[in-house]
């Protein structure tokens, strides 16, 4: 298998990882989240707040009830939706979806990532757990004290002694082939980075401090979970604490101080545990796991001291964007809005202040701490373009979102709704519908000299994060977003003039008002 040639197909050529003939069973789908059997659980509180504002001025270590309310937010089922428009319930002829729907956006209502959660807290037995999104509960996977293993397992990164708890986001390969066959690889990805950005959020919400760790050593981590590398993999570890990221985050291992995964493996036996998927009959996924492989680290020597920056584009032209304050919302209201709108987009007029509002506070996701940022708290591996019309105050065409200066780069005048509309694989969208079309775009070495193709996950990962705060902003303002991977990327990358400076479109996102969707929906509190 020519990995190289996989990743390419992924962002160039989809029809070769994803068959025009391939059919899902949707009498044998998985279920959208993960079920364990035979294990101690523990239940979470269901009398969760239904609103979530400002941050405590002080925050507490956690009890078990708030970190049930925190791990809802994050993952939890909230709500039920129903439709007749649905063209999986088309083509499976089974009449209108009906889909448990959680906070967070995901492809298809797959929802392929999970989370586990390693807590240290008083009352609660130590060890590590899996978030039960059915029951909303905890199980208990493994129980005991295993902040030196975790540690390490992070290149000595992390003090985990200063953390109440480190979350682990996982990609199960099933629950994506199952629709989109090898497609899946780059889907899941840019799925558990929205998955990182809800716990990044919501930490914020419950003041606690976050960060993410994309390197650690793959198969202890797994194996502390007991997850099997042929079917899932954690992608993604992010500690929590209630001190500030400083006092937590620590030097990078020195080299004659580092570990390999089979020494971390050696020190704790093997698990293996009872679960379902919800499919009688789970394929093979060889490419998605040959691909997972490939991209895991044994050694901290491997972890990279450095990230790669973004060039930044010359232009002559550029439009100024007004400053405005901070956004202040309800989150927890916000989530209830955010919904992909399809072909409901409604073209109304928007104002300067409102695009320059959507763009700031979606770039000011970039400030987290990321262990691949060299410390400086920016991860500049992506970053927005947006092709505008009928905005007031922005001239039709395409831009470059210079977040630094607050400004738009005029890369190309016009409107290229036409453009953007057939360079769709599945016209599920009418862009002439929509005022602002969001592209998050990434260089296509990313990372690629230090990382080799785990580069490319972190890449998607990374710009889930961002897709996930552009969301997030846009259903705040009364507006949504309805993210696309199905377009022609070469046809968007001409648009913005990218191939010049070895950079690709990852994410296409319209923005805009809508219309509510003709779809039943129940909320299951309050």
């Amino acid at each position: 298998m020519n990995l190289e040639a996989f990743l390419h197909d992924l962002h160039f050529d989809v029809d070769k990882v994803r068959p025009p003939d391939w059919m899902p069973d949707w009498s044998d789908a998985p279920l959208p989240y993960k079920l364990y059997r035979g294990l101690p659980t523990v239940p979470l509180s269901a009398a969760v707040p239904l609103t979530l504002e400002a941050a405590p001025a002080v925050p507490a270590t956690p009890d078990l009830t708030q970190i049930g309310h925190f791990l809802w937010y994050v993952y939890g089922i909230h709500r039920l939706s129903q439709t007749s428009l649905s063209l999986e319930a088309a083509v499976s002829g089974t009449g209108s979806a009906y889909v448990q729907r959680r906070f967070l956006p995901s492809g298809g209502a797959l929802y392929p990532s999970e989370l586990y959660v390693y807590l240290r807290l008083p009352g609660v037995r130590r060890g590590v757990y899996h978030y039960d999104a059915a029951h909303h509960r905890l199980v208990l996977l493994r129980e005991g004290c295993f902040d030196n293993y975790l540690r390490r397992a992070l290149g000595d990164r992390v003090d985990v002694t200063a953390c109440f708890g480190t979350a682990f986001v996982s990609t199960v390969f099933w629950k994506g082939f199952f629709k989109y066959v090898d497609f899946a690889y780059r889907l899941q990805a840019v799925d558990s980075g929205v998955a990182v950005g809800q716990l990044l959020e919501v930490a914020r919400r419950f003041g606690f401090s976050a960060g993410v760790c994309f390197q650690f050593l793959d198969r202890a981590v797994n194996h502390l979970l007991g997850l099997s590398e042929s079917d899932e993999s954690v992608y993604a570890v992010v500690p929590l604490s209630v001190q500030p990221v400083a006092s937590w985050v620590t030097g990078p291992a020195e080299e004659p101080g580092a570990v390999s995964d089979s020494d971390l493996m050696d020190e704790v036996d093997p698990v293996h545990h009872d679960h379902s998927l919800g499919s009688s009959r789970v394929l093979a996924c060889p490419r998605i796991v040959a691909m997972n492989r490939a991209c895991m680290l044994s050694s901290t020597r491997k972890f990279p001291r450095v990230a790669q920056i973004m060039p930044v584009p010359a232009s002559e032209r550029t439009v100024a964007l007004p400053a405005g304050e901070r956004l202040s919302f309800d989150f927890a209201a916000a989530c209830r809005r955010r919904y992909s709108p399809g072909i409901d987009f409604v073209l109304q007029a928007v104002q300067v202040q409102q695009l320059a509002s959507l763009l700031a506070e979606a770039a000011a996701a970039a400030g987290d701490w990321r262990d691949i940022d060299g410390g400086s708290g920016h991860a500049d591996s992506v970053e927005l373009y947006v092709c505008t019309y009928a905005v007031d105050g922005v001239p039709d065409g395409a831009y470059r979102y210079d977040a630094k200066a607050h400004s738009l780069q005029v890369i190309q005048p016009g409107d290229h709704r036409p453009y953007l509309q057939r360079a769709l694989s599945m016209p599920n969208v009418n862009l002439l519908q929509v005022p602002v079309c969001v592209h998050v775009v990434g260089r296509r070495d990313h990372l690629v000299a230090s990382l080799g193709y785990r580069g490319y996950r972190i890449q998607q990962m990374q710009a889930g994060i961002l897709l996930h705060r552009l969301l997030l902003v846009a259903a705040a303002m009364g507006w949504n977003g309805h993210p696309l991977l199905g377009f022609e990327a070469p046809m968007c990358d001409d648009l913005y003039d990218l191939p010049a400076r070895g950079q690709t479109t990852l994410v296409q996102v319209p923005i805009g008002p809508h219309r509510p969707g003709p779809r039943w929906e129940a909320g299951l509190h309050g």
